[in-house]
């Protein structure tokens, strides 16, 4: 089996989405009967992770939409038995070489970007989909109210966690010294910080943060991140007077991550967008007590309370109370992460490539 995966970001990315998809070109790979898999990328912004056996990854077209649409144009001539659609935007490309090539077609939706209809014709451009690999149900639910399908069209694979990249560990001392958290209790968000994406919860939770250090006085908070909203979020903080419990952490390197996990209490984030919410599978990976959001898809990944605690994110008293009670939990693994350990997220993108490919 060839297979066309048809992306914006994958080797090279930055971000969970660009995580995601090398999760699943890694899980398409592993599938036996898989011969090759070329992936298309819209864009590169870091040095290529190690690409695996199987996979043709085309990092020339990246960067340009004319390079894209013409490499995709000569794929079409390419004997493929599967094509799929990363992206909703790139749909109407991934429509016409599945047409051509006569085979089925597979749309990835990770998110809000589907959480309404992108483009006055994608609820058209839809009925030539085979199968959608929804990263959770909630986005499954949103993006049906207005896509109307058959919801046996849709296949549910949550993120993998590779629970040996990350474990519960002390706090390592060289951050602690560097963003000055000696003797603080800590709770952290991290996430990328551009203004489109205020829906993550920061802003409420630094709201929340005068009240929590009336009975946490040692409390510090940590933003791992960056963006072009990180200057109102700095100016937002200093105008509650809260500069001595902030800190600014920047944009943290991948290699990095699991440490500044374990810096944390408390991982934190109370959102209204988030379609999974990867971040906190890496917080429990690391042995982090969790706070999210009962309203997107971070409930899905802390399942339904199981993992983690639930808030409210429209109610500062739910997010104080929240973050307390995660504070008081003892670290550590919790039972049930396993749910979205790589075995279990390979096995499921193996039964979903069966399905449409027995249709």
């Amino acid at each position: 089996m060839k297979i066309l995966l048809l992306t914006t970001d994958c080797y090279g990315g930055h971000g969970g989405i660009a995580l995601y998809n090398r999760d699943v070109v890694q899980a398409l790979v592993e599938i036996p009967q898989v011969s090759e898999v070329v992936v298309v990328p819209r864009v590169i912004v870091h040095a290529l992770e190690p690409i695996p056996k199987k996979v043709r990854f085309m990092k020339d077209v990246a960067g340009s939409r004319v390079r894209y649409v013409f490499a995709a144009a000569k794929l079409a001539t390419e004997q493929f038995d599967l094509v799929i659609c990363g992206h909703i935007h790139l749909l109407p490309v991934a429509a016409a070489i599945a047409w051509a090539r006569r085979i089925p077609l597979i749309l990835m939706a990770y998110g809000i970007e589907v959480w309404k209809a992108p483009y006055r014709s994608a609820a058209r451009w839809l009925r030539k989909v085979d199968s959608i690999w929804s990263i959770s149900a909630i986005t499954r639910d949103r993006m049906n109210a207005w896509a109307q399908l058959d919801v046996g069209r849709y296949s549910l694979l949550p993120n993998a966690i590779h629970m040996d990249k990350y474990g519960a560990k002390d706090k390592p001392e060289a951050l602690i010294k560097r963003y000055g958290l000696e003797g603080s209790k800590v709770i952290m968000t991290l996430c990328r910080l551009p203004e489109a994406e205020r829906y993550k919860g920061v802003d409420e939770v630094l709201e929340c943060l005068p009240s929590l250090l009336r009975k946490q006085p040692k409390l510090k908070y940590l933003i791992a991140g960056d963006g072009d909203d990180r200057p109102r979020l700095e100016e937002k903080t200093r105008s509650l007077g809260l500069s001595n419990h902030v800190v600014f952490t920047g944009m943290v390197k991948e290699s990095e991550k699991p440490d500044h996990f374990r810096l944390a209490d408390a991982f934190v984030m109370p959102g209204r967008g988030e379609g999974f919410g990867f971040v906190f599978l890496e917080a429990l990976a690391c042995g982090v007590p969790a706070v999210g959001s009962h309203v997107d898809g971070s409930r899905e990944a802390l399942r339904q309370g199981l993992l983690g605690e639930l808030v409210d994110p429209m109610d500062r008293c739910s997010i104080q109370e929240g973050i307390l009670r995660a504070l008081a939990r003892p670290k550590g693994i919790p039972e049930g992460l396993d749910h979205f350990a790589w075995p279990a997220f390979s096995s499921r993108v193996s039964a979903a490539v069966q399905k449409v490919s027995s249709e």
